[in-house]
């Protein structure tokens, strides 16, 4: 599959290896590229990081950027979906295409608000009906939202 047609996650800063061991084992299971940028809150080499992605770290694509502002430059046409929780536009409304970023926040902290506030019309959130938690697990939300855009591209029915 060549890459315009492949999604792209985008983990800004992640901090716990698990999660992100778990995301690119999504990633190898859907055919998206994996980006991650820096500064990371573990090494690349990190057994728990390792261990998430079980046997799978050869089937991913994984990119490491300095910044996000370097993804940017370098995909000057893409678009870009935001996720978070300080927005109200659901990702069931967003409208997906092949080749698409979604970004994720650092887990602690999110994405920064200058960024959805100068991108509002790209900023997503998962609806959660509880007022139980104030936000789900970052692999769970990479693997809803990807899901989801997946489906509406007709890469899963």
């Amino acid at each position: 599959m060549c890459d315009e047609l492949k999604f792209n996650i985008v983990l800004v800063e992640p901090e716990i290896p698990p999660n992100t061991g778990n995301i690119a084992r999504l990633c190898a299971a859907t055919g998206t590229v994996l980006h991650l940028v820096e500064p990371l809150g573990f090494s690349i080499d990190d057994r728990q990081l390792k261990r998430a992605g079980l046997d799978y770290w050869d089937s991913v694509e994984v990119r490491l950027w300095p910044s996000l502002n370097q993804i940017w430059a370098a995909f000057p046409a893409g678009r870009f979906f935001y996720l978070t929780t300080k927005t109200t536009n659901s990702y069931l409304t967003a409208d997906f295409q092949a080749g698409d970023f979604i970004v994720f926040g650092k887990e602690t902290k999110g994405l920064p608000e200058t960024l959805l506030h100068a991108n509002p019309e790209m900023a997503i959130t998962i609806p959660m009906p509880a007022d139980a938690v104030r936000s789900l697990n970052l692999s769970t939300s990479a693997g809803i939202v990807l899901y989801e855009a997946l489906r509406q591209v007709g890469r899963i029915t």
